[in-house]
């Protein structure tokens, strides 16, 4: 790409290259940032465009990027991709040939890249060092940041080595990102990579389109085929503990009818090859995997992952339901969760030979059995483990939609915080509960911890139900647990108006059998009222075209985007440039064949709002997502009357607006009577005079826009 054609300014290079109309949170000021020279730390969740924080720099800075990755596949989905949009990027890594390799590297060395995806071994050798020491570079991207630190739960020893960056090339801006990184992780991160004094851009965890789920493993398979019945046509990822465990369950998934394939470390790199290219290009439903699958897969349209087993960490099982939902659109999460996997998990811990790293293991294995047990908001627990706390429950997930009981916890939650006070802050939930249910163990003797004034306090309460009400006093941020030093419980500053009597608490109690999955969710931002005809017919449109050019059918385009194309019917370029995921190089390419499909299945009345302005359209995109006016009003800042305008003449241009969102049925009937009795129109203030003075203005326009 000539990147001087790039240089007005990194919004139409959004637009133009990459199809998209506006920035996510962040991205405005962490690509500024890079463009102008600075470093950068960047927290993003899966899904939330961090990709684009270093690819558009990459446009707008001379030289090439270089963007560190850690497998082989995600570099050739980031590579396709890339080049689908116009831009020229290459990766190079030991799946090139010897005549590839010297291909790139003239490339390189000619100036022709703008993005070059290189693995860490391969960059930090000398004599790739020394190549890119005589070479303009743009960039270095570190990508999947938490493999440099032992405390990431995924640590590489040779992405260490990209430390040297730093002082090897001072002057280059260097971006690290991440998607899964508690404080611990963050630090070690910037600490050994030189990004100490590096803007830290934390974008959040929360991925609100992702539905949480945790159903108590009885028959697993049973269960399993039960949910994969009603995911019957969609794509997704089945984890599970060992290989053992994953070829039994793909063999009998092949055996009941369903689309599966086994994935593990122990089969021939052809085979894995095999299923990874099947399922992203769409061949392929559903792959069962260890955890060896997964991490190099860049697949938008994963619809849902169910862990057959239990993760070893909250941090694996945010990265792993993470490859869900991607395109923002709607998907699931599901855990079987039984106890026995819990023994399973900590003797595969306890077998590892370096004791500082099993006790850490262990740690994060409670925390996730937390998650597991929990009885309030499934988001709440996971977003409070990476230090964040929401203001409300997040009505997607299995507990928010089938809520457990719950019961006045005051008394007993004071007795936990004031053990925990009473021990000096320097103990785990153990310790806690065993002062509290007055337990003679040895430890408690030597401790004196039989003397203490919360010592018996109690024993009206199991073990299991002191366990529920601790780890819920985590989860709502009364105390917090400290996993670096054994899993130390402390209070927070929360505790104290509890502690002194000012606040009253209700806990949930907990579940003996846990729930079902949820059959239906509010409606959320981000679900568009799409025509599910068109959207079937682009999907197959897009899969002969991605099959001809050998990609995966996201390459061409996202299902985000077919979903807006099916929902707004544009019949023209200029419309269906407007369109997210659709950049001029991708209209050139493709905008006839979908445009083609489009007019011969869209409705009518859909095909007059191609003309519509930017704001009626941002209005009509919020009112599809299922926001009211006051809403909308909010979100744009502008008042009710001028978003009832736009909706009003959205109406005329016959938009998909449904009147009785906006009106309610009885005065849509009262404002109707008076139309006919003022003869099927008349002045705004004659209608007003005859309807009831609950009737708004802005109410008789909408329904007299609507028998127009």
């Amino acid at each position: 790409m000539d990147k001087q054609a790039t240089q007005n300014s990194p919004l139409a290079t959004l637009h133009s290259v990459f199809g998209f109309r506006s920035f996510r949170p962040l991205q405005e000021q962490i690509i500024n940032g890079l463009i102008g020279g600075g470093d950068a730390f960047v927290l993003m969740p899966t899904g939330g465009g961090k990709s684009l924080c270093y690819q558009l720099p990459a446009l707008h800075r001379p030289g090439v990027a270089i963007v560190v990755s850690p497998l082989i596949s995600l570099m050739k989905d980031q590579v396709d991709s890339l080049r689908a949009n116009g831009v020229a990027a290459a990766l190079y890594n030991s799946s090139l040939g010897e005549s590839e390799s010297r291909q790139v590297l003239a490339e390189l060395h000619g100036g022709k890249l703008d993005l070059l995806y290189v693995a860490p071994e391969r960059l930090m050798s000398e004599a790739f060092l020394a190549r890119l020491a005589e070479l303009p570079v743009a960039l270095f991207a570190v990508d999947e940041a938490h493999c440099v630190s032992q405390w990431g739960h995924d640590f590489r020893p040779e992405y260490v080595q990209l430390g040297r960056l730093r002082q090897l090339f001072p002057q280059v801006p260097l971006i690290a990102m991440t998607a899964t990184a508690d404080r611990q992780t963050r630090e070690d991160i910037r600490q050994r990579l030189g990004l100490l004094k590096a803007p830290c851009y934390v974008a959040g965890f929360d991925r609100p389109n992702i539905r949480y789920t945790v159903v108590e493993k009885q028959k697993p398979f049973n269960q399993l085929q039960l949910f994969l019945a009603g995911h019957r046509d969609e794509a997704g990822i089945v984890y599970a503990l060992s290989r053992k465990r994953v070829e039994e369950v793909a063999g009998r998934l092949q055996q009941a009818g369903f689309s599966a394939a086994a994935y593990h470390a122990g089969l021939p790199d052809a085979e894995r090859r095999r299923v990874q290219d099947a399922f992203q290009r769409d061949d392929l439903r559903i792959v069962v995997a260890t955890v060896a699958f997964g991490m190099g897969i860049d697949k938008p349209n994963v619809r849902f992952v169910v862990h057959y087993d239990l993760p070893k960490n909250i941090e694996s099982y945010y990265q792993e339901t993470g490859r869900a939902g991607r395109d923002g659109l709607p998907a699931e999460a599901l855990l079987l969760f039984g106890y026995g996997d819990i023994a399973v998990v900590r003797s595969l811990i306890e077998s590892g030979s370096n004791q500082e790293q099993n006790r850490i293991e262990l740690q994060k294995l409670n925390a996730m059995t937390g998650f597991a047990e929990a009885s309030t908001c499934r988001r709440r627990v996971l977003l409070g483990y990476f230090g964040e706390r929401p203001a409300e429950d997040c009505g997607n997930c299995d507990l928010c939609l089938d809520p457990p009981q719950r019961f006045d916890a005051t008394d007993a939650a004071r007795k936990a915080l004031s053990c925990v006070y009473r021990v000096g802050e320097r103990f785990g939930i153990g310790h806690v509960i065993d002062v509290l249910r007055g337990s003679q163990n040895q430890r408690i003797g030597e401790l004196k911890h039989d003397r203490l004034s919360t010592y018996g306090i109690g024993r009206d309460l199991s073990q299991h139900d002191w366990g529920s009400i601790i780890r819920q006093l985590v989860h709502l941020g009364y105390l917090e647990q400290d996993l670096a030093s054994y899993g130390v419980l402390r209070l927070t500053a929360a505790a104290r108006p509890l502690l002194r009597g000012e606040q009253q608490l209700e806990l949930a109690r907990p579940r003996v059998k846990a729930a079902a999955p949820a059959k239906t969710a509010k409606k959320r931002r981000g679900e568009l009222d799409y025509d599910e005809g068109i959207f079937q017919a682009l999907r197959v449109l897009r899969k002969r075209l991605a099959d001809t050019e050998q990609v995966p059918p996201f390459v061409v385009f996202s299902d985000a985007t077919l979903a807006e194309m099916s929902a707004y019917c544009p019949t023209s370029e200029a419309a269906l440039l407007r369109i997210n995921g659709v950049g001029e190089r991708k209209l050139e390419r493709y905008g006839a064949q979908f445009l083609a499909v489009i007019r011969g299945m869209a409705p009518k009345q859909a095909q007059g709002t191609d003309d519509l302005s930017d704001t009626l359209r941002e209005t009509l995109r919020l009112y599809g997502e299922g926001l009211d006016i006051e809403a909308i009003a909010a979100g744009r800042g502008l008042t009710a009357t001028t978003v009832s305008g736009h909706l009003e003449e959205l109406i005329k241009a016959g938009a998909a607006v449904e009147l009785g969102r906006l009106v309610t049925a009885e005065k849509i009937a009262q404002i109707e009577a008076r139309l006919v009795a003022l003869g099927g129109d008349g002045p705004l203030k004659a209608i007003k005079e005859g309807v009831p003075d609950t009737i708004s203005y802005e109410e008789i326009r909408l329904v007299r826009a609507a028998k127009s």
